[in-house]
């Protein structure tokens, strides 16, 4: 006697449909492979039937994109990279193999959507070397932790990974480059936490590129004359007028004016040589 949870007998059961769906699936996935494989067949026949047979299995990836959800990534953006996985194990696909193919298709749509994680997740490129090391470490470490009952030291993860302390060093300072902070990002650990990043940058001096010329014209305006530096420090310093410095000096405003323009032009000169 069948118990109550029981629908064998019933042909049109819940139990039936799952069943009847992928039944439904696989015949008209072997009708596509096989109008593929046919070589009667026109390219615009097969490449009709391989766009089927990617729409056909967009269920697939959408289910293996959900098991990578939460992690930074938009949903939208999982489904389209393992969609790549998918044509490519169609194209790939050996119908003579026996396997199915949402079994074959599967472990090649996850990993090209492990591939995007670890190629377009980092927030600053580094090489792919790296990147592996970084998984390495982060696996040994949660291992050897287990293990010795505390974090493990450099050395330890160079032994049991089979590298260099070097080489360890350089894939821990590459994680710091899987994520970075916004400079708008306030920080809320200090009273107020209304400052953010940027806020605590500095400013580019206006007058940086200046520190050359100042430097280089320092020895030049040591060899100058008493009367001479004193001119140019009334007239560019204090903004004195040549009328001005002719009363504070003692001498004609024309005298003052020759003085001067012949002080720049030996300035000038000089510089440009040195």
């Amino acid at each position: 006697m069948s118990g109550a949870g029981d629908t064998s007998d019933d042909p049109g059961g819940a139990a039936t449909e799952p069943s009847r769906s992928v039944v439904a699936l696989r015949a008209r996935s072997a009708e596509l492979f096989a109008e593929i494989a046919d070589p009667e067949a026109s390219e615009a026949r097969r490449a009709a039937a391989r766009g089927a047979l990617v729409e056909l299995h967009l269920p697939l990836v959408e289910h293996c994109a959900r098991r990578f959800r939460n992690r930074g990534e938009p949903f939208e953006d999982l489904v389209q990279v393992g969609t790549i996985g998918l044509i490519k194990s169609v194209d790939r696909f050996d119908t003579d193999r026996g396997v199915e193919f949402s079994t074959y298709a599967t472990p090649t749509v996850i990993g090209e959507i492990k591939r995007h994680f670890r190629d377009k997740g980092w927030a600053v490129r580094v090489p792919r070397r790296l990147q592996e090391l970084r998984m390495r470490i982060s696996s040994t470490t949660a291992e050897l932790t287990q293990s010795l009952g505390r974090s493990p030291t450099a050395s330890e993860l160079a032994e049991a990974i089979g590298c260099s302390v070097e080489e360890v060093v350089e894939g821990l300072e590459s994680s710091q480059a899987y994520a970075t902070l916004s400079l708008d990002a306030s920080d809320s650990s200090e009273d107020g936490g209304a400052a953010s990043m940027l806020d605590t940058l500095g400013e580019e001096d206006a007058g940086i590129e200046n520190v050359e010329v100042r430097e280089s014209i320092k020895p030049l305006l040591d060899a100058l004359g008493e009367r001479e530096k004193k001119i140019l420090l009334l007239r560019f310093f204090k903004n004195m007028t040549q009328s001005q410095i002719a009363a504070e000096i003692g001498v004609s405003q024309m005298h003052v004016s020759r003085l001067l323009s012949r002080t720049l032009e030996q300035l000038r000169t000089s510089l440009a040589e040195s």
